[in-house]
């Protein structure tokens, strides 16, 4: 039986936090390194895509599938490690940003358009 997503969420954060605390890293990383560690992870991720068009990124290979898995996996892993400097509750803060947008891009409005909700 699969966990509940917040005590897997929970489970994982536990399991990045010993993984630092292990390695005595914590004494690097505050807010700004951590922030810069998550820009540079997102900015891996991107390099997968440069130079593809739109339908060859649509169909990557095994390989690159592999690299995206990698680079999304380490994204979330810095996330976590901000959301813990800082005291926030990930899951409670990606629920009440989904609330938000809902509040922001309401269906009537901005079902099949791309328009920023300043212009919808």
């Amino acid at each position: 039986m699969m966990e509940a997503a917040p005590d897997r969420l929970e489970s994982i954060r536990r399991a990045i936090l010993a993984f630092r605390d292990e390695r005595d890293w914590a004494q690097f990383h505050d807010p700004k390194n951590l922030a810069q560690g998550l820009a540079i992870e997102a900015a891996e991720l991107q390099e997968v895509f440069l130079w593809k068009t739109t339908d060859e990124c649509k169909r990557l290979d095994p390989e690159d599938v592999a690299r995206v898995r990698e680079e999304v996996a380490d994204v979330f892993l810095f996330s976590i490690l901000v959301a813990d400097a800082f005291g926030i509750d990930l899951a409670e803060a990606a629920h009440a940003k989904i609330r938000r947008n809902g509040e922001k891009y309401p269906v009537e409005k901005a079902r099949g358009r791309r328009d920023k909700y300043t212009k919808l």
